[in-house]
């Protein structure tokens, strides 16, 4: 924990992080247009869950203030409880504050020609405002956004711990523990012998490495047990006929085999032969309809994807140029560390944060027809690292056409590696609860640095209120705005002489 000094110095920082260069300015306020584009065309969504409803919309099954009525409802929480407050509190901005309202401005927009005005209208409101709305807010009696900086440190550490949640989810409580053990000493031994390198980043690839090494050795062990389930079969049904033809018999055959049992007796033509190793292949590899309408799904997102892709190549650079100027970071934790200007940490974290969420990205993209904003998340991890802003842009471009040339064949093998798959599903869960504790309790922290007892009360309260209330904000986003309520509220006390605020 920082003291006094570094933690005023650190404010100081952040305040002057949101002062854009003309750079930065029109990277914004272009690469909003160019998101809200994206979204009138169904091409592309930052928010996961709006992707599916796509489908609907383009084949004309729901309408655009419909669709735009679910992306508010699933995006207003994580803009307004949890975007803007990090961003004003890092000083970095963040995906919830920049693409989700352009996501919910492209699809309700009626002309292809007013999204991009709209969303670089928000770009603007962005670059502009928030500077504005930082500096007022310091000006406070209750300094509410140099509190909520106390957030960084739950994050940062807790977030570490997710590949444990995943491991023991997925493989149970020893290969769990093991993970945590591994974890637990890196960060001790990186804390003791590199003190100026964040401790949860060698922790965060042990655990990411250990999770992918129990996955793809089960599904390697589940090949081989399938393999040689399929050879005793064989073996068995060869060693009945061959009994059968000595008792004189006619052997008893699967349905599935007779092909193959009468292609043998058959003369031993060239034909014959060719005809029994086809039969035998479709026992052993049932065919796959062409008709599946999974199949031509797939095949016609995916197709509908390539034909777009140069947009999808200017999204990539764009956002990769967003990522390279440190002005921007792909996550929670990436968003202090950037703002500490700890790039290389950054880059690590979100490129281990990036497999949690690939087999999501691909799945809802090849079912619905429209891609993610920021891709697989790839292109942030390289932003952060490259020394130049041309740099970014081709690097950008040329990741994002990989990856769209590329979907139709990763989901290919996501659908042949089951446990790969669901160790992925198993990190998004992981990095959902402990960035929800780690939330809660920085929020908590942050109260106790701006009101006391009383602060506590006032943010813990909402967030209960909130939770008996059905949960109006969704959980990650709630603690961070009830940190902005409940400094406003300190702040209302304050004037009216009821509060004094505390003294560091």
């Amino acid at each position: 924990m920082t003291g006094p000094t570094a933690a005023a110095h650190q404010a100081v920082a952040a305040a002057g992080a949101l002062g854009f260069s003309t750079a930065g300015q029109v990277t914004v306020i272009g690469l909003c247009a160019l998101t809200a584009y994206l979204a009138h065309l169904a091409l592309a969504v930052f928010n996961d869950g709006v992707r599916p409803f796509l489908l609907d919309f383009l084949h004309g099954r729901t309408t655009r203030s419909a669709t735009g009525a679910v992306s508010f409802g699933l995006s207003a929480g994580f803009v307004f409880g949890l975007g803007a407050p990090m961003a004003l509190s890092s000083g970095v901005l963040n995906p919830w504050l920049v693409f989700l309202p352009t996501d919910l401005l492209g699809i309700l927009a009626p002309k292809k020609w007013l999204a991009p005005v709209l969303g670089g209208a928000w770009g603007a409101v962005v670059v502009f405002g928030l500077r504005g709305a930082n500096e007022a807010a310091h000006e406070l009696p209750v300094d509410f956004l140099t509190a909520m900086q106390q957030m960084s440190t739950p994050i940062l550490y807790l977030f570490t711990l997710f590949p444990v949640l995943a491991v023991s989810k997925q493989f149970g409580r020893l290969p769990g523990a093991v993970a945590g053990v591994v974890e637990l000493a890196l960060v001790v031994v990186t804390m003791k012998l590199w003190p100026k390198v964040f401790a949860g980043a060698p922790a965060m690839a042990a655990g990411v490495l250990l999770l992918i090494g129990f996955a793809v050795a089960k599904d390697l062990r589940q090949r081989r047990g399938d393999r040689a389930r399929a050879a005793d079969e064989r073996a068995l049904a060869a060693d009945n006929r061959a009994l059968a033809a000595e008792a004189g018999v006619p052997a008893q055959v699967a349905p599935a085999e007779a092909p193959a049992a009468q292609a043998e007796d058959r003369p031993a033509t060239t034909e014959a032969r060719a005809a029994t190793t086809q039969a035998r292949a479709a026992v052993q590899r049932p065919p796959v309809p062409d008709d599946d309408p999974m199949v031509s799904l797939f095949s016609a997102s995916a197709a509908r994807l390539r034909r777009h892709l140069p947009l999808f190549m200017l999204l990539g650079g764009g956002v990769c140029l967003l990522a390279q100027l440190h002005i921007f970071g792909g996550g929670e934790a990436t968003s202090f560390l950037i703002a500490k200007g700890r790039s290389v940490e950054a880059a690590q974290v979100d490129f281990y944060r990036a497999f949690g969420f690939l087999p999501l990205i691909a799945t809802t993209a090849l079912a619905s027809g429209a891609y993610g904003i920021a891709g697989f998340t790839f292109v942030y991890p390289i932003g952060y690292l490259l020394p130049s802003p041309w740099w970014a842009l081709v690097c950008g471009a040329l990741v994002f056409a990989v990856e769209v040339l590329a979907l139709s064949g990763i989901g290919r093998v996501l659908g042949g590696l089951p446990s790969v798959r669901d160790c992925s599903e198993q990190l998004r869960g992981a990095i959902g609860a402990t960035l929800q504790l780690a939330l809660l309790f920085g929020s908590l922290l942050a109260a106790q640095a701006m009101g006391g007892g009383l602060g506590i009360l006032l943010v813990g309260g909402l967030y209960l209120l909130n939770e008996a209330m059905g949960r109006v904000v969704v959980r990650t986003a709630a603690g961070p705005a009830a940190v902005v309520v409940g400094g406003v509220l300190l702040n209302v006390l304050y004037w009216l002489d009821l509060f004094t605020p505390l003294t560091s």
